[in-house]
């Protein structure tokens, strides 16, 4: 085992989970502290050194956990199928557990969140209704809806993992790769998913917002990220050439560029209005 890597138990959906964990620049306490979110196939392992390079740069502290069901967390009961509120349930009951856990006082020490895929849509649906929370959200190749080009694509990794040797290959980034893949695809591949948005939900967001997308996509179309611009005002788009699903993988060293300045320029505009605000009550 990475001695890096550390476990904390939370309370949820009725048993004691455990979360596989690890802090980057943990003691850096003047930086922001940037939570990381992965993908639907995902877990700590799987972003490799991209949280420590992306912390450097931002000379932020980092923490990266796999989600219940991911990686070395515990995995999903064999009876337990998930809903379409999944992702509603990761950014409200899971995560606040997990902040509540590792004692992470949101009020203040306001975090980023940085979510990928099924991990961009988390930050976003926790940004909707912990908006207080948290300090600003980067969210690369999300979704807001369930588009024909995602369920296409997700059908075709199903083909996969059934007639190739994809099973082994996550076997290296989940204790169980059975529970972590089926988990995924069985309900993106539901119908009553194809219902499934967030578009107006997100309406309540009122941090700041980088979103990510990349043009060769092949699990999601620009109107993801420019879905979130209509309903949030205060986002940032950024659209990458010759980049698909992963703009942490196809085009690392733009995305750490554009997240340390987005992320450094608003932490410095926060740190100001909070020291206005206590010049200015005497407090």
């Amino acid at each position: 085992m990475n001695p890096a890597v550390e476990f904390v138990d939370i309370n949820w959906a009725g048993r004691q989970i455990r979360i596989e964990h690890h802090w980057v620049n943990r003691h850096q306490s003047a930086g922001p502290l940037i939570i990381f979110l992965h993908e639907g196939l995902g877990s700590l392992s799987m972003w490799q050194d991209f949280p420590h390079r992306l912390c450097a740069a931002a000379a932020c502290r980092g923490l990266v956990y796999s989600r219940p069901g991911y990686g070395r967390s515990t995995p999903r009961a064999r009876e337990e199928a998930l809903g379409t509120d999944f992702m509603h349930r990761q950014a409200l009951e899971v995560l606040p557990a997990l902040l509540d856990a590792l004692g992470i006082d949101t009020t203040t020490d306001k975090p980023w969140l940085l979510g990928h895929s099924d991990g961009g849509s988390i930050a976003l649906l926790y940004a909707a209704h912990f908006s207080s929370s948290i300090a600003g959200a980067v969210v690369l190749a999300p979704h807001i809806l369930v588009e024909d080009i995602s369920v296409c694509s997700i059908e075709k990794v199903r083909a996969a993992y059934l007639q190739t040797d994809l099973s082994q290959r996550l076997a290296r980034h989940h204790d169980d790769p059975d529970s972590s893949f089926w988990g995924w695809n069985d309900i993106w591949l539901m119908p009553a998913f194809r219902l499934w948005t967030i578009e107006e939900e997100i309406g309540a967001i009122r941090c700041k917002l980088l979103a990510v997308q990349g043009l060769d996509d092949k699990y999601g179309t620009l109107e993801q990220i420019r879905g979130i611009a209509r309903q949030v005002a205060q986002t940032e788009l950024l659209e990458l050439p010759c980049c698909g699903h992963s703009p942490q993988r196809d085009q690392p060293e733009k995305l750490i560029a554009a997240i340390n300045g987005f992320v450094n320029k608003n932490h410095q505009q926060l740190n100001r209005a909070v020291r206005y605000a206590h010049d200015n009550t005497g407090l």
